[in-house]
This record gives structure tokens, C-alpha cells and sequence, in this order.
């Protein structure tokens, strides 16, 4: 059973075709081909990073808006939780203690705690000097205190993520008692 392979049919030097070709057009073409391949090339990678840099501002200015709708949530909410301290100072101990008073109490601390979880703190500003960043002088009034010392709480002040959402409103000593203590001597 052995098959006898056909052979290929030799080709004599007539019957190839050769075409010659000069160097120069074939240089000429790589050349060009070259240069549009840069050119897509450069498309491409310029295409890439402006695609890139979109992704990025989208990403960044979500973020921003997430960010902004959150601090004004956030200012909401500690409109309510001054409120609920302002109940609570009003409330007498004996009303403090019962059922609701406390139950007051809870919902209160409950709520700082929220906002706390959320970077949401209160400015402690009583007794404090007086910084233009974080207070915002309603009054001046004369006080026991050094002068430009924050003296009383007109309406807390908050702060998230180290920028404040609302600087504390405060009355400022302007140092009368102490220099009108000092004339009389």
C-alpha cells in the first residue's frame, strides 16, 4: 500500500514571473506608512489620556457633589440637634427625669453621635480667643475676660471633615470690666 506522492511540477526559469521593483518607491511607501502609524499612534495615546482625564473629573466633581450635598444635609440635621439642646436647657431636672425627658435626652445624644460618625463636630468656642475662622463676632460686650475672648454662645457652630459648615455666632469681650476695675484704683 504505498502511495506514490506526485511531484511538484519543476518550474523552468521562463515561467517565473519576477517583477523588479526599485528600491526608492518601496522606501518611499515604508516611509509613509510609518508616518501614518505615528499619526494614529498619537491619536490614540492622546485619545487615551483625554479619556483619562474625563474619568478623573467625573469621578472628582460625583465626589464634589456628594460632598456638598452631605455638608447641607449636615447643616440641616444640626439645626434640629440645637433645637433639642435648646429643649433641654429649658427642662427643669424633675422634667429631665421622666419617661420623656429622657427619652429627649436620648434622641439628642443619639443624633450628635450620627453626625459625629459622619465628621460632623461642634466648635468649642467658650473661653476661647476669637478666630475669624471658626467665630463670628454678633457683639461686643464688657466681661470679666481678656479682650477678644469669646464670652457667650449666640448659635453653635459646626465643622465636618476640618471645613466649617457653620462658624459659631458669638459675643466677644471687649475688656470693660477689667480696664474700668483698673481706673478706679
Amino acid at each position: 500500500m504505498n502511495k506514490k506522492i506526485p511531484k511538484e511540477p519543476e518550474l523552468e526559469k521562463e515561467e517565473l514571473i519576477t517583477t523588479e521593483v526599485s528600491e526608492e518607491p518601496k522606501a518611499k511607501k515604508i516611509e509613509e506608512l510609518e508616518k501614518e502609524v505615528a499619526e494614529w499612534k498619537d491619536k490614540y495615546l492622546r485619545c487615551m489620556a483625554e479619556f483619562e482625564n474625563f474619568r478623573k473629573r467625573t469621578i472628582s466633581e460625583k465626589a464634589e457633589w456628594i460632598r456638598l450635598a452631605t455638608q447641607k444635609f449636615a447643616l440641616e440635621i444640626c439645626d434640629v440637634l440645637d433645637n433639642f439642646e435648646r429643649a433641654i436647657q429649658q427642662a427643669t431636672e424633675e422634667e429631665k427625669s421622666t419617661p420623656f425627658g429622657k427619652g429627649v435626652l436620648m434622641i439628642e445624644q443619639q443624633l450628635r453621635k450620627a453626625l459625629e460618625k459622619e465628621g460632623v463636630k461642634k466648635i468649642e468656642a467658650l473661653g476661647e480667643p476669637f478666630n475669624p475662622e471658626f467665630h463670628e463676632a454678633l457683639a461686643h460686650i464688657p466681661s470679666d475676660q481678656e479682650e477678644n475672648t469669646v464670652t457667650a454662645i449666640i448659635q453653635n457652630g459646626y465643622i465636618m471633615h476640618d471645613k466649617v459648615l457653620r462658624p459659631v455666632r458669638v459675643a466677644v469681650s471687649n475688656g470693660s470690666k477689667i480696664n474700668n476695675e483698673s481706673q478706679e484704683e
